[in-house]
């Protein structure tokens, strides 16, 4: 069993930046492969990135590709998600999730395990 727990949401101006922090137990996280999704009031959840099990591989979704970064801290089992120039169109609340192999996964399906979700308000 994986728990996670995210960290880091918050109000932010546009333009503004901000980190968030996701912690997973298990002893074997450097073996999982994780990714950020996120979803706004009204709508559907959406991939924003995913990371394969050691790091060495990203995939981002088009609305964030170059301004969002994710990275993988296996030595804190930690998952992070940095977010630069924000825009009013990046509120939602960010989920993150793992699933039990190396790969990248880009659908909601492909993961087994979710946390439970912090809140980001960028305001204009």
């Amino acid at each position: 069993q994986v728990q996670l727990v995210e960290s880091g949401g918050g109000l932010v101006q546009a333009g503004g930046s901000r980190r968030l922090s996701c912690a997973a137990s298990g002893r074997t996280f450097s073996s999982y492969g994780m990714g950020w999704f996120r979803q706004a009031p009204g709508k559907e959840r959406e991939f924003v990135a995913a990371i394969g099990g050691s790091g060495g591989r990203t995939v981002y979704g088009d609305s964030v590709e170059g301004r969002f970064t994710i990275s993988k801290d296996n030595g804190k089992n930690t998952l992070y998600l940095q977010m630069n120039s924000l825009q009013p169109e990046d509120t939602a609340v960010y989920y993150c999730a793992a699933l039990r192999a190396n790969y990248i996964g880009l659908q909601i399906t492909s993961y087994e395990y979710w946390g439970q979700g912090t809140p980001v308000t960028v305001s204009s």
